[in-house]
């Protein structure tokens, strides 16, 4: 298996050394091509060997020459005089201006939302702006693309309200020392300046290296992602990955391994951090970086198109403690705790380990995925037999595409998505915690105060139903979100028989457009939750229903690029 490992980025460099492409990539998240792209390849119009599971996508994965216009409409449409990106030195360089993105958001009551990226959980207005540009010259390619977030961060009713010392020092730091997830990002508004979706490469064939702060997408889901999504703001790493699908005789490989730093937000869990009695019990974080190892491998079988099985497996631990190969590239530790013994080693590492696979049905024009992942490994293979459930984490999804009767290039689209997030009742047993929680490294498996992985920290079902036409899309999505089952678990409880969850149900109506340069994008959001804040409101013990706990929110989006 080590041997696996050391020969797989080695034949990828190997292979690259015949040709020299760029390394252009489309940042994850990018409204309307993101999906658009993924619908051709459910058509049979965009290349079979494409996972979708190992983004940022490239130029080259994607055959094409601009990323940005996909259908080719602004050859003919577009307001300038150009369509492509500009060619020097008889085509060994390249330049293109990189579309100019004004992202807006806005919640009415608490904050809502996630695979936003940079954009914080916040209630009120937030705006996120980016641009830049992408340069390449033989082998050597830059993308610049800083963002700019803005967020009004105004205040709302957070778990302190109403609730009493215990609940606050017991309950809630409790579960909420050991991550770096703040309810609310200080008292007044939030501004960053980042980075964003910048990278610096040196490609070969489908092989590149580089430095990058690009957000990363692994994993088939579309909803959400178990192990890497784009809830949390881009992170400083290094990179070795293919940039398309190669060739590998038995069928084709896409992988990538990274080394990246991970950066605590600084904030408090709550703003209040003393009780009544002016007892602290809010335990700063270490406050010192994070390394992040991580691996991801997805093979496409020659033998059956369509399929694709992945795996992947993330370390993160303080910075200070890595200090040799085996922690720069930890993985190959033996997955079962009896071979590692490090129950008193100080240096502690946060891991998780998930598999996956995607099927894409191209005659049916249809696709199913799921992923399945662990955040604390057996003890022994034989503790893994007897509950391979401990510390799991699961997600499911569907796509269908239905054509519509005498139009051949418009369809209904429908989507489905389950994650579940929480523990079963193994817990009772042997608790693994929140997924993304560690004891050790306390800041959990988060970034500047946001999870790497989900954007929800509980369950998630979500149906989605749209027309699509081409970059066009108008639909609705209805969602049941289960705030953190495990914290409501291990502290809440039912009262007198009582369920006091916190579920929120939402129904957003939203639609993607283009017209000439333009890309449009806008949702409406109107959420119910049951239970805010897992606090009920006039309590009457021998009640079975317990009126009075219904709280509303209105979550609203809007955006708007500028192709060039």
């Amino acid at each position: 298996m080590k041997k696996l490992f050391f020969l797989i980025p080695g034949f990828i460099i190997c292979s690259g050394l015949f040709s020299r492409l760029s390394a252009q990539t489309i940042p994850v998240g990018t409204q309307v091509l993101e999906d658009y792209y993924r619908r051709l390849q459910m058509m049979g119009q965009l290349d079979s060997t494409i996972s979708f599971s190992v983004r940022p996508l490239s130029a080259q994965a994607l055959n094409a020459s601009n990323i940005f216009d996909p259908d080719s409409t602004l050859a003919d449409e577009s307001w300038l005089n150009f369509s492509k990106p500009f060619t020097f030195a008889n085509g060994k360089g390249k330049f293109q201006v990189l579309p100019i993105s004004w992202q807006q958001q806005f919640n009415s009551q608490r904050p809502y939302g996630w695979n936003d990226g940079a954009m914080i959980p916040a209630k009120g207005y937030q705006t996120l702006i980016s641009g830049g540009f992408f340069a390449k010259f033989g082998p050597l390619s830059i993308q610049f693309r800083p963002e700019y977030v803005y967020a009004a961060n105004d205040k709302f009713e957070d778990f302190a309200k109403g609730k009493s010392d215990n609940d606050i020092r017991s309950y809630y730091y409790g579960a909420y020392n050991y991550i770096d997830a703040p309810e609310r990002f200080g008292v007044g508004a939030y501004n960053k300046l980042m980075l964003g979706q910048s990278s610096i490469r040196l490609t070969f064939g489908p092989a590149s290296f580089g430095f990058s702060n690009e957000n990363l997408w692994w994993g088939p889901g579309v909803r959400n992602s178990l192990i890497m999504g784009n809830s949390a703001p881009g992170f400083r790493h290094f990179t070795l990955n293919t940039v398309k699908p190669v060739n590998i005789y038995i069928g084709s490989l896409e992988a990538q391994i990274i080394g990246g730093r991970l950066t605590s937000s600084g904030y408090s869990p709550l703003l209040q951090q003393t009780l009544s009695t002016g007892e602290n019990v809010y335990r700063p974080k270490d406050g010192a970086w994070r390394y992040l190892a991580g691996l991801n491998i997805v093979y496409q079988p020659k033998w059956v198109p369509g399929l694709f099985l992945g795996f992947t497996r993330t370390f993160a631990a303080y910075g200070r403690d890595v200090k040799n190969f085996g922690d720069y590239f930890p993985f190959f530790v033996p997955f079962q705790k009896n071979a590692v013994a490090t129950f008193d080693d100080p240096f502690d590492r946060d891991q998780r380990t998930s598999l996956f696979a995607r099927w894409v049905f191209t005659k049916a024009k249809a696709e199913i995925y799921f992923e399945f992942a662990k955040n604390d490994n057996a003890y022994n293979f034989r503790e893994f037999l007897t509950s391979p459930d401990h510390s799991k984490a699961y997600l499911f999804g569907v796509r269908k595409l239905v054509p519509l009767k005498g139009r051949t290039d418009e369809f209904i689209q429908i989507n489905g998505e389950i994650t579940q997030l929480s523990q079963s009742l193994i817990r009772t047993i042997k608790d693994a915690g929140n997924f993304y929680i560690h004891s050790r490294v306390r800041e959990g498996y988060t970034h500047l105060g946001q999870r790497l992985g989900a954007g929800t920290d509980g369950n998630l079902q979500s149906m989605e139903v749209n027309w699509v036409k081409g970059l066009k899309k108008l639909g609705l999505t209805f969602e049941r979100y289960e705030h953190n089952v495990d914290f409501y678990n291990a502290y809440i409880k039912d009262l007198d028989g009582q369920s006091r969850k916190w579920v929120d149900f939402s129904l957003a109506a939203q639609g993607e457009w283009n017209y000439k340069n333009l890309l449009f994008n806008a949702k409406f959001q109107a959420i119910k939750s049951l239970n805010s804040q897992w606090l009920m409101a006039d309590y009457t013990p021998g009640n079975y229903y317990i009126p009075h706990n219904d709280k509303y929110n209105i979550h609203g989006e809007f955006g708007i690029s500028y192709r060039f």
